[in-house]
């Protein structure tokens, strides 16, 4: 696959990952592309060639429990790549997103999607305010996140296996909350909730991976509806649904300060 950078930004990006994907790939259960050949397509603008990972995308075919083990895997070895030697790459830092914030906007949104009869906008009330002040992140916590997880970066063979992972141009150390988000969103949020669980992550990253993929999808389908952004209509709709499927734990409930999180 044959990947050329449109601008120089771009081009860090990638060169970037052709050596975060190195540095990933011992700790994952999952295949991760592999380059043959990198190098300028043009002064400043970096190209790589690609080796093919086999798989549909996550959007074409539901995870497995098998599948679910494999995403588990993959957030636990992410946790288990050294902070420093990804630092040392110059993969950034990103400050948690305040998801009080994110609800408020959502809130605003929901109420715009309910009157063009695309949600119904009490869902969200599940979420209060003193809800989201206890899905804060908690300092100490940060990981590095692939910050990225599209059903179409996620593939998955026809047996629900997961096979591997593309695009690592947007990783970050910060809040592995954001790759639950992105599970929920690409896979569906019982399906990450568990992987989750599995790999040892408790009900506060969990549930606060939940309900940024919730806020966000609502925002998503919003600004395309309103025309902010373009994509997929019947796509922005399938990720909403996939968000807000219900899970068995619900219900935000007080956490105690020193819950430890791995």
């Amino acid at each position: 696959m044959l990947r050329l950078a449109p601008d120089r930004e771009a081009s860090v990006r990638r060169r970037r990952e052709l050596r975060l994907r190195d540095l990933v790939r011992p700790h994952l259960p999952v295949a991760v592309p592999t380059s043959v050949a990198h190098g300028d397509w043009a002064p400043g603008l970096a190209y790589t060639l690609d080796t093919r990972v086999p798989g549909g995308t996550a959007d074409a075919y539901d995870v497995s429990a098998v599948g679910e083990a494999d995403l588990a895997g993959l957030l636990s070895g992410l946790r288990a790549v050294p902070a420093r030697q990804a630092e040392a790459l110059g993969v950034p830092r990103t400050a948690p997103r305040s998801l009080e914030a994110l609800r408020r906007m959502a809130v605003h949104a929901a109420g715009r999607l309910a009157a063009a009869d695309e949600f119904d906008a009490a869902r969200l009330q599940q979420l209060t305010p003193s809800g989201a002040a206890q899905l804060t992140a908690q300092s100490g916590t940060a990981v590095l996140i692939h910050h990225g997880l599209t059903g179409a970066h996620v593939l998955v063979s026809a047996d629900g296996r997961v096979r591997g992972i593309l695009d690592w141009t947007a990783a970050a150390l910060g809040d592995p909350a954001e790759d639950i988000a992105g599970l929920a969103v690409a896979v569906g949020s019982p399906a990450a909730v568990r992987a989750a669980t599995l790999a040892g992550y408790g009900a506060r990253p969990c549930l606060r991976g939940l309900w940024l993929a919730r806020c966000d999808t609502v925002l998503r389908l919003t600004d395309h509806l309103e025309g902010r952004t373009g994509g997929s209509l019947p796509l922005l709709r399938t990720q909403l649904r996939r968000a807000w499927e219900p899970i068995l734990l619900e219900r935000v409930t007080d956490f105690p300060e020193d819950e430890p999180e791995p």
